[in-house]
């Protein structure tokens, strides 16, 4: 009986291993989600080269940047507001005097008439 009793016993715990592991497998992280963060693993060691170059550069041209923006910001939020559709307009020109120009479309419609002031000028 006991010759009978360890073979089955063996038995016994070589179908269970099975069982066991596919527990383990469904409370654990699935085959995709695994796949999903060793994805995403090698996508940050390729790309972490580039980012240290960015970082590097943004401490180069941070501060400039910063000055730029509290200068300028105030004057390119002014002009977002009086310019409508910027579909309208060609790209800007830089003249060889240095002025900057924006066109407007040829096929753009006619805007609004400009309002006149009471002298009967038109402000530009």
């Amino acid at each position: 009986m006991k010759h009978i009793f360890a073979p089955a016993l063996v038995a016994c715990t070589l179908i269970a291993a099975p069982l066991a592991a596919q527990d383990s497998e469904e409370g654990g992280s699935s085959l995709m989600e695994r796949g999903a963060e060793l994805f995403w693993k090698g996508l940050r060691e390729e790309m972490a080269p580039s980012l240290q170059e960015l970082e590097g550069l943004m401490e180069k041209i941070g501060p400039s940047m910063q000055s730029f923006l509290a200068e300028m910001g105030p004057a390119l939020a002014d002009i977002a507001e009086k310019v409508e559709d910027w579909s309208r307009y060609e790209a800007p020109e830089i003249l060889p005097n240095g002025d900057i120009i924006i066109r407007r479309k040829p096929d753009a419609p006619e805007s609004e008439t400009a309002p006149e002031t009471e002298d009967g000028s038109t402000d530009l």
